[in-house]
């Protein structure tokens, strides 16, 4: 892959998210703060842009969101496959119990 299509491949990367957090924060807000990770007033700013205003922030050769999981620990949980069904739910489920803490410590 070359630098020209790692570019297009943020910029689609970019639209597709602003277009994700608009459709989540106008659907169902209090989710889409705690799956996006947003605060409010980065809430208020995502749904209040105009498609003119997406498709120039989209056009950024920078990524406009970021990997939240940051943690070995989560990362580990899910990943881990388990030998069961109920294994790996469990393992999801305390990995999200652990995102949803760090949410609530950066709001």
């Amino acid at each position: 892959m070359n630098a020209d299509q790692i570019l297009a491949e943020i910029r689609e990367t970019n639209l597709s998210y602003l277009m994700l957090a608009q459709t989540l924060i106008r659907t169902d807000r209090e989710q889409a703060l705690f799956r996006l990770g947003l605060s409010e007033d980065a809430a208020n700013r995502l749904a209040s842009l105009s498609p003119a205003q997406v498709l120039k922030i989209a056009a950024s050769n920078t990524l406009v969101c970021r990997m939240r999981v940051d943690d070995d620990l989560v990362w580990t949980l899910l990943t881990n496959h388990g030998k069961s069904a109920t294994s790996d739910t469990t393992s999801r489920l305390h990995a999200n119990i652990l995102m949803a803490g760090r949410h609530q410590e950066a709001a």
